[in-house]
């Protein structure tokens, strides 16, 4: 399926589009109007592309702008499916927000009587690294990871997948598996989410959340990343799409986005015992579509107890009712285990502590389009549990429970032309209990956290105008209120503007993030007795958030993204005693500071077959000794093919950095840092038409050049090792 979608058009305009059609050798064309794009909120800025699906192709010499008034549908059916996948060919480009479930509807509704067309086959160079840096319509930035870079850089999990993206960094101790929400497990984001409990940072599925609620924070092995279409990474707060954070991931599903049944499957096994088997089925039937994925992988790892073993399970179905209503469930359920290696400076315990997930979760949605107003209603249950196993004495063991439920409703219509209103509204409880499990004679306890409720309304409006033939100015502006059942009602405005051409977009944007106390304030006042209730006192801390930059197509195979951002955090909430806090011993806001940065990403095609991407991060801290904050990370990578044979190539250098996580305590400082390091990976893959259009043999080696490098002193990653596998589709 090729999409191309554009304004409307006059008569001349359009025979160049059908030419262009003809050019391209589609032999036909037709009109579909009212329609949008998926679900993303975004004003995707990308060289003109016909996305890829297995493999490798050319890129059109073809820039077409576009709006929500009009689409060109080209229907085709390639013999070995380098267009199963689709996206928009745009080039700054304002695209709206319906839910991904609408489109698809709609989509399936306008195109599947039409008959199937027979084109020559199209590789495609899938982009290394990221696919995109998007744009959306509120002058908002985010991070774009498919699961084409996830195959390419041959990533098991979120933080393998997310560790080359501009602006995030990670903490592991084992080749498989994160060893709980500490930094044995974890993603940082232009140096937030290092406090612990609480983070800064939220995850979602589907938009979704999903996280270990009873210590507000993320844990992710809960995050599978088999099964998903795409990650994407919002770097500052955004309350037009979320709220209760400063910073987010939301990992999208997989859907079926065309008649008939497909599946893929990976098995691969390599270094240190690795073995890893996925496997996915997504299919459309008329009215009703489905996905259903799994996943394996289980390591010994590369140091004694660096062992990890993750299991996952999803499923989606989805159901058509009308030409304006579709209804959806979904399911996930996730078991895991790691153990930690321990530091290697001191001897090893007896018995080493091993962090075991197991966590399930459940949506029902329904979505409507009726023209230019489109919206979903969705209702969620999860629940779980993250266990620390065999703690030194006498922690023992501590069993922690969490329970979250809620909706999520949002509404998208344009009341006059070129004007988008989007307003909802977010509802979480967020419940759970902990068993202390301590070695003798330390006394066994149990606590049961108080429900939590965050009640988040929302609106926000935006605004095209175009100022001439070239150019048009795209304001915008909202607010996302807060109502928590414990601490005081917030506020989180957010406003941007962007002046918008085919080359060039330069945009403006300033919001504020909300971040609010979790269970973990009444959990920790259990324990510390002389805490008592102070918790309730607390308010919710706030980060300021402003960023400028632009997007630059010089020419059509080359694009520059490039921003300098502030965040102003304020009212940190940690916990003291006399003479640190003022008498009695409590929790307190008191911790601030600004984090200042810069952003630049360059990606440029080589020839017809290679594309390079590269990436500069830029920190600068209030405070120097600030986690996982490094003053320098750079990013690199590229794709491409040599005959049959397909090469990914990435590589980061990340300057010396402060680790372990930042402690609640009032003058907690992290004092222990790990050193600078450059690595570099690879994935070579060979076609194999027998496996099906998909279908490859590939080695993937990781730590290239066996380098020295950790992200916790004591903690050594593993130096070079590798995997071989086959994958295979249908």
């Amino acid at each position: 399926m090729l999409i191309f979608r554009m304004k409307g058009l006059s008569t001349e305009p359009k025979q160049i589009l059908f030419a262009l059609a003809s050019l391209l050798s589609i032999s036909s064309v037709w009109a579909v109007n009212d329609l949008e794009l998926q679900a993303s909120d975004k004003t995707k800025v990308t060289q003109p592309v016909v996305k890829k699906s297995a493999a490798e192709t050319t890129t059109p010499s073809v820039s077409i702008m576009a709006d929500a008034s009009f689409l060109i549908v080209a229907d085709a059916k390639a013999s070995i499916g380098a267009v199963d996948n689709y996206q928009a060919v745009t080039a700054n480009v304002k695209l709206s927000s319906p839910d991904a479930a609408v489109f698809e509807n709609e989509k399936s509704k306008n195109v599947e009587a039409k008959p199937a067309i027979e084109l020559k086959t199209v590789w495609v160079v899938a982009k290394p690294i990221i696919e995109e840096n998007q744009l959306d319509s509120f002058s908002a930035t985010s991070s774009v990871v498919t699961q084409d870079q996830v195959r390419d850089q041959n990533a098991i999990d979120l933080a393998s997948a997310l560790r080359r993206t501009p602006g995030v960094q990670i903490s592991r101790y084992n080749p498989v598996g994160a060893f709980g929400g500490d930094q044995g497990g974890a993603v940082f984001i232009r140096g937030m989410g290092a406090s612990r409990p609480g983070s800064e940072i939220k995850t979602y599925i589907d938009g979704v959340p999903f996280y270990m609620g009873v210590w507000n924070h993320p844990l992710l092995d809960l995050l599978p990343v088999n099964g998903m279409q795409s990650i994407t990474v919002y770097k500052s707060p955004q309350p037009q799409i979320n709220g209760n954070n400063f910073a987010s991931i939301n990992l999208q599903t997989k859907r079926a986005m065309e008649d008939g049944v497909h599946g893929n499957a990976r098995i691969s096994a390599g270094s240190f015992g690795t073995v890893i088997e996925q496997a996915d089925l997504v299919g459309r039937q008329g009215d009703l579509d489905f996905a259903l994925a799994q996943g394996f992988a289980k390591s010994n790892g590369h140091r004694t107890n660096a062992d990890g073993e993750l299991n996952n399970v999803m499923g989606r179905i989805g159901l058509r009712i009308n030409e304006n209503w579709t209804t959806g469930a979904s399911f996930l359920y996730v078991d895991n285990k790691a153990r930690d290696p321990g530091d290697n400076r001191v001897a090893a315990p007896t018995v080493a502590p091993q962090y075991n997930t197991q966590a399930g979760m459940v949506t029902a949605n329904v979505s409507h389009a009726h023209g230019d107003w489109r919206g979903e209603f969705r209702l969620y249950s999860n629940s779980g549990e993250g266990n620390w196993l065999n703690q030194p004495a006498p922690d023992g063991d501590l069993l922690s429970k969490f329970r979250m439920s809620g909706l999520r409703w949002k509404e998208q219509f344009s009341p006059w032309a070129g004007g988008t209103v989007t307003a909802g509204v977010d509802h979480d409880q967020i419940s759970g209990d902990i068993q202390f499990n301590r070695v003798a004679p330390a006394p066994q306890s149990h606590f049961d956290a108080p429900t939590f409720k965050i009640t988040s309304p929302h609106v926000s409006l935006n605004q095209q105008i175009a100022l001439n033939h070239d150019w048009s100015l795209v304001p915008s502006a909202g607010v996302r209120f807060y109502d928590h059942s414990e601490f005081k009602s917030k506020s989180a405005p957010h406003a941007g503007l962007s002046l918008v051409s085919e080359k060039l977009t330069v945009f403006a944007n300033v919001s504020r993030g909300i971040n609010y106390p979790g269970m973990e304030t009444t959990v920790l006042s259990s324990l510390i007795q002389p805490l008592g209730t102070s918790w309730k006192q607390l308010s919710a801390e706030e980060l300021d958030h402003a960023e400028i930059g632009f997007k630059f197509l010089p020419t059509e195979s080359t694009q520059i993204d490039a921003s300098v951002f502030n965040d102003k955090v304020k009212n940190r909430y940690v916990f003291g005693f006399p003479p640190d806090v003022p008498p009695p011993p409590q929790f307190i806001n008191l911790g601030s500071y600004r984090m200042r940065g810069t952003e630049l990403a360059i990606r440029q095609s080589i020839a017809s077959n290679w594309t390079a991407f590269g990436g500069l991060t830029l920190l600068d801290p209030s405070i120097d000794n600030l986690p996982y904050a490094p003053k320098r990370a750079i990013t690199a990578g590229m794709n491409g093919k040599i005959g049959p044979i397909r090469i990914a190539f990435d590589t980061q250098y990340q300057s010396e950095v402060w680790a372990l996580n930042r402690a609640r305590a009032v003058g907690a400082i992290n004092t222990d840092k790990v050193s600078a390091f450059t690595v570099a990976n690879t994935r070579v893959s060979y076609p194999v038409s027998g496996l099906g259009k998909k279908g490859e043999v590939f080695a993937a080696v990781e730590n290239l050049f066996d380098r020295t490098y950790a992200y916790r002193p004591g903690y050594p990653m593993p130096g070079r090792w590798g995997q071989v596998g086959l994958s295979a589709s249908f």
